[in-house]
């Protein structure tokens, strides 16, 4: 079978523009273009990474952020459809970076941060790193204080390398996640998502409590990449109806 003709479309973006931009911007063009009706299914996530030739990452970063703008809706189980806002260019200025290139940034830095910290981390520094995993433990039905115990999880580990530049790293990385990281999540975290990563927070600081660098390492970097995977799954599709593998092609 022939791999799709990439579409061509004269949506003029920005030289700098992030990928899932330029993307979204091709999707509403091709909205556009092919006079696609309100109400009408788009195509899945797969048929429309063969014709834009890009990574499905970036489609989804793209849909994310067009449902966003109300460009489209994204009903669970069903589809993807062009919502009645399709008139203008999709506002998409200061999202952010898609959620799959800062999970990517955090998997190469975090992962050595974690290691360094399993070298460097005073006792105190360590006590401090469990005092955020109990803090989220506390807080686990409480969303705002549990996300931000994560982050000071995150933070307090690069904090214990004694580097401020690498905490300066992590901070930004950590203020990326704006806008589309939080309707990421509103489409595939849950409450069972958060106590496994509540989980992988244990090992990570059983890792470094042991001063165990290549377990630590390992450790952050097969948390962040599960958060990958979480993001990567079908959507609406709930732990349990995935593993009976009740997916549809749009969805993966």
């Amino acid at each position: 079978m022939s791999k799709p003709t990439p579409v061509s479309v004269d949506f003029a973006v920005p030289a700098d523009a992030r990928l899932y931009r330029v993307v979204a911007g091709q999707i509403q063009q091709m909205i556009q273009d092919e006079k696609i009706l309100p109400g009408t299914r788009l195509p899945s996530e797969r048929d429309l990474s063969a014709r834009l030739d890009v990574s499905r990452a970036s489609v989804r970063e793209a849909l994310i952020a067009l449902e966003l703008t109300g460009v489209i809706e994204v009903r669970g189980g069903s589809g993807i459809y062009v919502n009645d806002r399709n008139s203008a260019p999709a506002d998409i200025n200061g999202a952010g970076c898609g959620p799959f290139e800062v999970l990517s940034a955090r998997r190469l830095i975090e992962g050595e941060v974690a290691a360094m910290a399993a070298k460097l981390a005073t006792d105190s520094a360590v006590d401090a790193i469990m005092q955020t995993v109990a803090d989220m433990e506390r807080h686990g039905e409480d969303q705002v204080k549990s996300d931000a115990a994560d982050r000071a999880f995150h933070m307090a580990i690069a904090k214990a390398t004694g580097n401020s530049a690498l905490v300066l790293v992590l901070t930004n990385l950590w203020d990326e996640r704006g806008h589309l990281w939080s309707k990421m999540e509103e489409h595939f975290h849950t409450a069972e998502l958060r106590q496994q990563t509540l989980v992988d927070h244990r090992r990570i600081v059983e890792a470094i409590a042991a001063r165990d660098a290549a377990g630590a390492r390992r450790a952050m970097r097969a948390h962040l990449e599960r958060v990958m995977r979480e993001f990567s799954r079908g959507w609406g599709v709930k732990g349990a109806s995935r593993a009976a593998g009740n997916e549809s092609d749009w969805q993966v």
